[in-house]
Protein backbone atom coordinates (compact mmCIF):
# COMPACT_ATOMS: atom_id res chain seq x y z
CA UNK A 1 0.00 0.00 0.00
CA UNK A 2 1.43 3.60 -0.89
CA UNK A 3 1.82 6.38 1.54
CA UNK A 4 -0.41 9.37 1.17
CA UNK A 5 2.89 11.51 0.35
CA UNK A 6 3.43 9.15 -2.62
CA UNK A 7 -0.31 9.96 -4.13
CA UNK A 8 -0.17 13.63 -4.23
CA UNK A 9 1.25 15.44 -6.75
CA UNK A 10 3.12 18.20 -7.10
CA UNK A 11 5.03 19.55 -10.64
CA UNK A 12 8.34 18.62 -9.21
CA UNK A 13 7.23 14.86 -9.74
CA UNK A 14 4.16 14.61 -12.21
CA UNK A 15 4.55 12.16 -14.39
CA UNK A 16 2.76 10.72 -17.46
CA UNK A 17 -0.82 11.80 -17.84
CA UNK A 18 -0.52 14.02 -14.63
CA UNK A 19 2.10 16.60 -16.34
CA UNK A 20 -0.62 17.77 -18.75
CA UNK A 21 -2.22 18.46 -15.18
CA UNK A 22 0.35 20.23 -13.58
CA UNK A 23 -1.10 24.13 -14.71
CA UNK A 24 -4.63 23.40 -14.02
CA UNK A 25 -4.35 21.57 -10.61
CA UNK A 26 -1.26 22.69 -8.91
CA UNK A 27 -2.73 25.50 -6.18
CA UNK A 28 -0.93 29.00 -6.42
CA UNK A 29 0.25 30.85 -2.88
CA UNK A 30 -0.04 33.95 -3.40
CA UNK A 31 1.25 36.06 -0.94
CA UNK A 32 4.42 38.13 0.65
CA UNK A 33 7.96 36.67 0.96
CA UNK A 34 8.47 38.33 3.75
CA UNK A 35 6.10 39.35 6.49
CA UNK A 36 6.79 41.10 10.11
CA UNK A 37 6.45 39.38 13.00
CA UNK A 38 2.77 38.87 14.58
CA UNK A 39 1.99 41.17 11.85
CA UNK A 40 -1.57 40.44 9.96
CA UNK A 41 -1.02 39.61 6.17
CA UNK A 42 -2.84 38.12 3.50
CA UNK A 43 -2.78 35.04 1.86
CA UNK A 44 -4.80 33.50 -1.61
CA UNK A 45 -4.86 29.94 -2.93
CA UNK A 46 -5.78 29.71 -6.43
CA UNK A 47 -6.51 26.76 -9.02
CA UNK A 48 -6.65 26.91 -12.26
CA UNK A 49 -8.10 27.33 -14.88
CA UNK A 50 -10.05 24.44 -13.86
CA UNK A 51 -13.19 23.13 -14.70
CA UNK A 52 -16.21 23.69 -12.40
CA UNK A 53 -18.85 21.19 -12.94
CA UNK A 54 -20.14 18.34 -10.73
CA UNK A 55 -18.54 15.80 -12.60
CA UNK A 56 -15.08 17.68 -12.54
CA UNK A 57 -14.12 20.29 -10.33
CA UNK A 58 -12.06 21.32 -7.00
CA UNK A 59 -13.35 19.96 -4.14
CA UNK A 60 -11.64 21.84 -1.38
CA UNK A 61 -7.98 23.43 -0.82
CA UNK A 62 -5.96 23.13 2.80
CA UNK A 63 -3.36 25.07 3.97
CA UNK A 64 -0.92 24.47 6.44
CA UNK A 65 2.24 25.76 7.64
CA UNK A 66 5.34 24.24 8.66
CA UNK A 67 7.49 26.71 11.01
CA UNK A 68 11.23 26.40 11.58
CA UNK A 69 12.00 25.19 14.77
CA UNK A 70 9.02 23.57 15.87
CA UNK A 71 8.77 19.69 17.10
CA UNK A 72 6.18 18.88 15.25
CA UNK A 73 4.75 20.41 12.02
CA UNK A 74 2.98 21.29 9.89
CA UNK A 75 0.39 23.38 11.84
CA UNK A 76 -3.15 22.89 10.10
CA UNK A 77 -4.41 26.77 9.46
CA UNK A 78 -7.94 25.54 7.61
CA UNK A 79 -10.05 23.56 4.99
CA UNK A 80 -11.93 25.36 2.74
CA UNK A 81 -14.68 23.33 1.05
CA UNK A 82 -15.94 24.05 -2.51
CA UNK A 83 -19.47 23.33 -3.66
CA UNK A 84 -19.45 22.90 -7.19
CA UNK A 85 -20.67 24.47 -10.09
CA UNK A 86 -21.22 28.28 -6.73
CA UNK A 87 -17.95 28.71 -5.42
CA UNK A 88 -14.31 28.97 -7.36
CA UNK A 89 -11.14 27.58 -6.14
CA UNK A 90 -9.93 30.55 -4.83
CA UNK A 91 -9.29 31.26 -1.11
CA UNK A 92 -8.58 34.17 0.93
CA UNK A 93 -7.16 33.87 4.71
CA UNK A 94 -5.35 36.12 6.64
CA UNK A 95 -2.60 34.94 8.76
CA UNK A 96 0.18 36.38 11.86
CA UNK A 97 3.81 34.65 12.55
CA UNK A 98 6.05 34.21 14.76
CA UNK A 99 8.44 32.72 12.89
CA UNK A 100 10.28 32.02 9.41
CA UNK A 101 8.53 28.79 7.65
CA UNK A 102 6.65 27.10 4.50
CA UNK A 103 3.14 27.59 3.54
CA UNK A 104 1.93 24.54 2.09
CA UNK A 105 -1.66 24.12 -0.23
CA UNK A 106 -3.15 21.17 -0.64
CA UNK A 107 -6.20 21.13 -3.63
CA UNK A 108 -7.87 17.92 -4.29
CA UNK A 109 -10.05 17.31 -7.39
CA UNK A 110 -12.36 14.54 -7.79
CA UNK A 111 -11.16 13.29 -10.84
CA UNK A 112 -7.26 14.12 -10.67
CA UNK A 113 -6.68 13.56 -7.24
CA UNK A 114 -4.65 15.71 -4.58
CA UNK A 115 -2.22 18.29 -5.85
CA UNK A 116 0.12 20.07 -3.37
CA UNK A 117 2.80 23.13 -3.46
CA UNK A 118 4.70 25.22 -0.97
CA UNK A 119 5.94 28.50 -0.32
CA UNK A 120 8.63 30.27 2.11
CA UNK A 121 8.18 33.29 4.40
CA UNK A 122 10.67 35.11 6.12
CA UNK A 123 9.59 36.45 9.34
CA UNK A 124 11.68 39.79 10.15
Amino acid sequence: MSELGSLIYTPQKASGEAISKVESHTPRIIAPDRVGKNTLFKVRVEVGPHPNTVEHSIRWIELYFKEEGRSFNPVFLGRFLLEPVYAEPSVEVSLKLSRSGKLIALAYCNLHGLWESSKDIVVE
